[in-house]
């Protein structure tokens, strides 16, 4: 007769213990949850809380990018609506300028697609506006330390009421607002898709001329512009320099590093325009690969 007590006390334990631990139901009296604010990429990303990386930005990667009117993207650019607030992004902004609290994003959306498409790299120089074209370039001042630098609006955000752009990690640290996080900040627009017909006025660098096959392949000459170990970054440097300049570009790889190349052409006098143009602007230490070649 003692079994069944002994079952009977065993199973009340077990109810008790169960009760404990299991979460209220919501048509309990006064016990239901409040609701809480539901992201649209609940679940997209591996970290809950964004972070910062292991390693400060290089000078390479806080170059500032040069600003130029791109084609509007065929994301990002719609209508859209985010925690019930709705955004109309303006496509034919050629103007712009306004005053408010940067802030930065990190780890978190490193290696994820921005809203044009695009793939997020904390390392480089880009941002992101809530209706700004996408993409445009916007120079960023730090109000407080005048520090400033210029970015590449290819994503949407901040979603904070309080906030205009937010910024990769390079950018952040290059205006100097790592330490509190967020800055107060001057937003000021330079090139817009819809600046394209400005773009279209420009004189491009000389482009190589046709030659014949024997002069092709006689030489075969290169310039190099740098050498990191960053391929994404790599890639996107050769992206922009071959739409900028309109020249040949190739990244070779090896030893851990990726060597971008422009050429190869079998004019000597352009390629020596090109080391000239390139050493005077952003890339002094640019080099021909082989003298014998080039010269």
């Amino acid at each position: 007769m003692k079994k069944p007590l002994i079952s009977l006390f065993a199973f009340a334990v077990v109810l008790l213990f169960s009760a404990c631990s299991s979460k209220p139901t919501s048509d309990a009296p006064g016990t239901a949850e409040p609701a809480r604010r539901v992201s649209p990429n609940d679940g997209r990303y591996q970290q809950e809380h964004d972070s910062k990386p292991s390693r400060l930005p290089t000078l390479l990667e806080m170059t500032d990018p040069t600003p130029k009117a791109e084609a509007l993207s065929r994301g990002g650019n719609n209508p859209y609506n985010i925690f019930g607030q709705d955004y109309l992004p303006l496509a034919h902004l050629t103007e712009h300028e306004e005053i408010g609290i940067a802030s930065w994003y990190g780890n978190k959306f490193h290696g994820h697609l921005t809203s044009n498409g695009e793939t997020y790299n904390m390392f480089g120089m880009t941002a992101a506006h809530k209706t700004l074209p996408l993409p445009s370039y916007v120079r960023v001042t730090n109000l407080d330390t005048n520090q400033s630098a210029i970015v590449r609006v290819n994503d949407r955000g901040p979603f904070h009421q309080d906030r205009v752009i937010d910024l990769s990690y390079s950018a952040a640290y290059k205006i100097g607002m790592l330490q509190r996080g967020t800055a107060r900040v001057k937003v000021e627009l330079l090139k817009s898709p819809a600046m394209l017909a400005q773009q279209q006025q420009v004189i491009p660098m000389q482009r190589a001329p046709e030659l014949s096959t024997s002069s092709r392949l006689a030489r075969q000459c290169y310039i190099q512009l740098f050498a990191i170990s960053d391929n994404n970054r790599a890639r996107q440097l050769q992206q922009q320099i071959a739409s900028q300049w309109s020249v040949p570009t190739e990244i070779r790889s090896g030893n851990g590093l990726h060597r971008l190349l422009i050429g190869p052409t079998a004019d000597t006098q352009l390629a020596q325009q090109w080391l000239n143009q390139f050493r005077t602007g952003s890339y002094p230490q640019a080099f021909f690969v082989d003298g014998n070649q080039c010269g």
